[in-house]
This record gives structure tokens, C-alpha cells and sequence, in this order.
């Protein structure tokens, strides 16, 4: 460092210990990472990708629920509104009875002249398509520990 840095530094300590530096500071510089992370979180979200449509849906349950919790599906009809089906699972139920979860609480979160649901081997739920267009399902969130869920088009 040289003497003029020293002095720089020297400076800089002595007005933000002065009992004026609140008022006699600028604000401080914006750096590049914070303009850049600023711009990040502001930017628009990039569009949804496509979806993956069928007339069937099979979601698999596996190993039953270790705590209470909830299972977050959405089912999205090509060029339709999303809907959010909120499946809420009780601590020690089966994978058997997730599966019972699971297809009684689409059955009342979907209309019945739409979607047919139902068991499949106890672990398993089919949504098939009744009548209308194609559509999505997917497991958006999961709470449930122990509780493996996938979901697959048929």
C-alpha cells in the first residue's frame, strides 16, 4: 500500500467513527452481483413448458406416510384452467389407503362428467378422461415422508 491509500484508508475510518457519518456518507455503490442478482428476481418467469397431455393417468403409490401431511397435485386440461387437487394424508396410513386418499379427495375436486377415478391394485390411481381434452396431471409438492408417489401417463 502506498501513502496516499494509507491516507485514503485513514480517512474513511475517521469519518465513519465521526458521530456525523451517518449523514455525511453517500449511499453505497450497487456492485455488479447485487445489480445482477436485483435484475434476476425481477426478471419475468420463462413460460411453462408444454404439457404433457393423455386421456389416463395412472399415479403409483408406494411405502406408506411416516408423519401427516399433504400431497399437492395439479390437473391441467390442453388450453383449460389448472385445477389444484389438495390431498391431505394422515400420519401411519398404507400405501393402500394413500391410494384411497388420493382418489377420493379428485373425485370430490373434479367433476364426474369430466374425469373418472379410480383404485388399481390398492396402491395405484387411474384419472381417465371421460369426455374434453386431453390433459395433464402432476405432482407439484409433498410433504409426506417415507410416501413415494409417481405419476405417469398410460
Amino acid at each position: 500500500m502506498n501513502f496516499l491509500t494509507l491516507g485514503r484508508l485513514a480517512l474513511a475510518v475517521g469519518l465513519a467513527s465521526s458521530p456525523i457519518s451517518a449523514f455525511a456518507q453517500e449511499p453505497a455503490a450497487t456492485t455488479p452481483a447485487a445489480t445482477e442478482a436485483t435484475e434476476a428476481t425481477a426478471t419475468p418467469a420463462t413460460p411453462a413448458a408444454p404439457l404433457k397431455l393423455s386421456n389416463k393417468w395412472r399415479i403409483e403409490v408406494s411405502e406408506g406416510a411416516n408423519n401427516t401431511g399433504t400431497l399437492l397435485f395439479r390437473v391441467t386440461p390442453d388450453k383449460g384452467v389448472a385445477t389444484d387437487v389438495l390431498v391431505q394424508v394422515e400420519k401411519g396410513r398404507g400405501e393402500n389407503g394413500v391410494a384411497t386418499d388420493i382418489k377420493n379427495t379428485f373425485k370430490k375436486a373434479l367433476d364426474p362428467k369430466v374425469y373418472h377415478v379410480e383404485t388399481d391394485d390398492g396402491e395405484d390411481v387411474l384419472v381417465k378422461k371421460r369426455k374434453g381434452p386431453n390433459y395433464e396431471v402432476q405432482l407439484v409438492e409433498s410433504t409426506l415422508k417415507g410416501t413415494r408417489v409417481h405419476v405417469e401417463k398410460e
